[in-house]
């Protein structure tokens, strides 16, 4: 009889929250006030901070990661059943983007880093899949190398230059271009977008599209995502993640909204179980309009679902892009302050979200929709005025051509 209480004893014990082996907390590294809803990896399991910045695993030993909207990641060595607290520094990551020549060019490269080192601009977007489908460092994802991703090569040692990106405290983002893949549609018709007639889709700039709805091109983007966690970039961004902008379409699913917005939330879904151990950021680019639209802009894109599976949402605020302009404002190059404000704050209020789960992609590119003008300091800066007011997650400048000036940037 005592052996069998002894028994039923111990087996209850194994199933108590107390039996947990190993315990810690999330702080904020300024005010050491707790972070409720962190996420917190240890080994493969993933779990999220209490109202009390608690936390709890199984497991023992080994290293333990958090992340937090808001903060940069961090990670500590555990020894013991109770873990040192992991304190996360606060970061709005304000960025300029370098293509895939941008950042194997070392003049665009170190006058952008220039500018860094002289102004707000804490973080870089760097293509690790770029616009043609080209991948710029020696990937070892093997189908990159069969279908010609890996054709041209401009940055020779990924890693290192990470590393020394790293060291000047920036904060990286590994932008991916998913469904626009002329090399991947290109080489495997049988996974690409395709006409009414079978034929090989091709966009307006006579690029080939993968079907946003294949498992076997959610597995290459999920394979280079992985890569890219792997090499250190703080952040994966998914951009071009949904349909092509054209009508009488064929894809592997019925062209409907339901099967669009499943086959776009689907993929961020799998990108987040894919990369929960790398204690990674997932976002996502979306179309500015997707916060005024109802439907999913025929494209896939919801705000609520794509949200439910990324970090961050990160709407292209362009004001050249709103061709259509907005309620009240029917030229959006002469308002840029309002384009960013008014749209910024219908995602907020449409989504139920906070504010920093949004970063805007800003213009810094001269208008190719309306008059021409220049996008200079003025104009940037009242962009990022305005992000700013929202309260958004920092912001992201595009320029194409990689070419920025400190114009309209504030010093640190």
């Amino acid at each position: 009889m005592k052996l069998r209480r002894f028994l039923l004893g111990a087996a209850c014990a194994a199933l108590l929250p107390s039996a947990a082996a190993l315990h810690g907390r999330v702080l904020d590294a300024d005010s050491g006030r707790p972070l409720a809803g962190a996420v917190v990896s240890h080994g493969g399991e993933v779990t999220t901070t209490d109202s009390d910045g608690g936390y709890a695993f199984a497991g023992s030993g080994g290293t333990v990661a958090a992340r937090a909207i808001g903060y940069r990641r961090a990670t500590v060595a555990v020894a013991a059943a109770e873990a040192p607290p992991l304190r996360l520094s606060a970061i709005r990551p304000k960025a300029l983007y370098l293509s895939v020549w941008g950042i194997g060019d070392r003049g665009l490269r170190e006058a952008a880093l220039a500018i860094a080192d002289a102004t707000e601009i804490n973080a870089l977007v760097i293509d690790v899949k770029g616009d043609r489908g080209l991948i710029p460092y020696a990937s070892k994802v093997a189908l990159a190398e069969a279908i010609g991703a890996r054709r041209h090569t401009t940055v020779r040692d990924m890693p290192a230059l990470l590393a020394t990106l790293k060291e000047r405290g920036l904060y990286l983002i590994a932008r991916i271009v998913v469904f626009k893949d002329d090399p991947l549609a290109s080489a495997h018709p049988e996974w690409a977008v395709q006409t009414a007639a079978g034929a090989l889709f091709r966009d307006r700039e006579q690029l080939a599209w993968a079907d946003p709805a294949h498992p076997e091109v959610w597995a290459y983007n999920l394979d280079v995502a992985e890569e890219a966690a792997a090499l250190g970039f703080d952040e994966i961004q998914f951009d071009y993640v949904r349909f092509p902008d054209a009508v009488g379409l064929a894809f592997s699913v019925p062209n409907s909204e339901e099967q669009r917005v499943a086959a776009i939330a689907g993929f961020l879904a799998a990108a987040k179980q894919r990369l929960a151990r790398y204690n990674v950021f997932i976002a996502a680019d979306i179309f500015g309009y997707v916060a005024w639209n109802a439907n999913d802009t025929f494209i896939g894109q919801k705000i609520e679902p794509l949200a439910a599976h990324a970090d961050y949402l990160s709407p292209m605020l362009y004001p050249s892009g709103f061709h259509l302009g907005i309620p009240g404002y029917t030229n959006p190059v002469e308002h840029p302050y309002e384009i960013v404000s008014l749209t910024l704050k219908r995602a907020v209020e449409r989504s139920g979200l906070s504010p920093l789960r949004f970063r805007p992609w800003l213009q810094a590119f001269r208008d190719y929709a309306f008059d021409r003008r220049a996008f200079a300091g003025d104009q940037i800066r009242r962009q990022i005025d305005a992000a700013e007011a929202v309260g958004s997650n920092g912001w992201m400048l595009w320029n194409p051509r990689n070419v920025y000036t400190p114009d309209g940037l504030r010093r640190p």
